[in-house]
C-alpha cells in the first residue's frame, strides 16, 4: 500500500515532465542526433555506401577553394538580396491596398493568398517555364510593344530574375501577416494626422510604417532564412541552369548528398550556410534597436 502511495506521489509530482516525454524523446532523435550527427560528418569524407575513409577539414578547405561552391554561394546571397526586399515590399504594398475597405476586398485577398501555397508544385513549374518560354505569355506581350523575344532561361541573369519573380509571386503568407499589423493601427491616429493636413504619403511613412515595425521585423526574418533555403524553384524551373547561374547552395547539398552520395561535403555546406545564416540573423537582431519601435508595457 505504501508502495503505491509512493509511486501516485512520484507521478503527481512529474506529471509535467512524464507529458512531455514523448516530445523529448522525438526532439532528441530527429533534432538534436541529426544536428549532432551532421556536425561529426562535415570533418569526414563520408560516403553514403561505402562509408568513412578520411577525417580532417578537408570539406572546409574544398568549400572556400572550389569555384562552383563559391558561386553558388554568391548566387544565394544575391538571390537573397533581391529576393527578400522586393517581396516584402510588394507584400506590405498589397497589404495596404487590401486594408481598405473595398468591394470584394476577401476574394482578392484568397486570390493574393492562394500562390503561396501552390508555388513550390510541379504543375506552376511547369505554368513558370510556359510562361517564360521564348514563345510564352511575357514574350507575347512584349512583342505587342516591338520588342524582340527574350530568351530568358538561356542568359544566367535573366535565368534568376525568372526564379526570383516565382519567390516574390508567393508573397501571400507575408501578405496576410502584413494585413494583421495593419488592422491593429488604431483609425484615430490616421484621423489626427488628416486633421494636421497630413499626406496619405506622410501618413505610411510616419504613423503605419512605425507601428508596424515589428511585424517588418519578423517578416524581413522569416523570408531571409526561407531565402538562404530556398531549393524548389531552381530545382523545378532551371535545375540549376544556365552553366550553374541559378544552382544555390541547398542545390548543391542536395546533389552531394543524394546524387553523388558525398554526405560528408553536404554536411559541411549544410554548416557553412546555417553559420552565414545565423550571422544575417544576428545582425538583424542586433539592428533591430535601431528601427524596430515596441509598444510599452502601458501600450502606448
Amino acid at each position: 500500500m505504501q508502495k503505491k502511495q509512493g509511486l501516485s506521489r512520484v507521478i503527481a509530482e512529474n506529471t509535467g515532465f512524464i507529458f512531455i516525454i514523448p516530445w523529448l524523446i522525438g526532439f532528441l532523435l530527429f533534432k538534436v542526433y541529426p544536428f549532432a550527427s551532421s556536425l561529426y560528418y562535415s570533418f569526414t569524407n563520408y560516403d553514403l555506401f561505402s562509408g568513412i575513409s578520411k577525417t580532417g577539414l578537408m570539406n572546409y578547405q574544398q568549400i572556400f577553394t572550389d569555384e562552383d561552391i563559391v558561386r553558388a554561394f554568391l548566387v544565394t546571397g544575391k538571390y537573397a538580396l533581391f529576393d527578400v526586399p522586393l517581396k516584402l515590399i510588394f507584400a506590405l504594398f498589397i497589404a495596404y491596398i487590401l486594408n481598405f475597405k473595398l468591394k470584394g476586398v476577401n476574394f482578392f485577398r484568397t486570390a493574393y493568398y492562394i500562390p503561396s501555397i501552390l508555388g513550390g508544385s510541379i504543375a506552376i513549374a511547369i505554368l513558370w517555364r510556359a510562361v517564360f518560354n521564348t514563345e510564352g505569355l511575357i514574350n507575347s506581350v512584349l512583342s505587342i510593344f516591338g520588342i524582340p523575344a527574350i530568351n530568358w532561361m538561356a542568359d544566367g541573369n535573366t535565368a534568376l530574375f525568372v526564379i526570383i519573380l516565382l519567390r516574390i509571386w508567393q508573397f501571400g503568407s507575408s501578405m496576410v501577416i502584413f494585413l494583421a499589423a495593419l488592422k491593429g493601427v488604431s483609425e484615430d491616429l490616421y484621423e489626427a494626422a488628416s486633421l494636421d493636413g497630413a499626406s496619405k504619403w506622410t501618413q505610411f511613412f510616419q504613423i503605419t510604417v512605425p507601428i508596424i515595425t515589428p511585424v517588418i521585423f519578423y517578416n524581413l526574418i522569416t523570408q531571409l532564412c526561407q531565402a538562404f533555403q530556398e531549393f524548389n524553384g531552381p530545382y523545378l524551373v532551371t535545375k540549376g541552369g544556365p552553366n550553374g547561374a541559378t544552382t544555390l547552395i541547398s542545390m548543391l547539398i542536395y546533389n552531394n548528398a543524394f546524387l553523388r552520395h558525398k554526405m560528408g561535403m553536404a554536411s559541411a555546406q549544410a554548416w557553412v550556410l546555417f553559420v552565414i545564416t545565423t550571422i544575417l540573423t544576428t545582425i538583424a537582431f542586433v539592428s533591430q534597436k535601431k528601427w524596430v519601435y515596441y509598444a510599452d508595457e502601458d501600450g502606448r
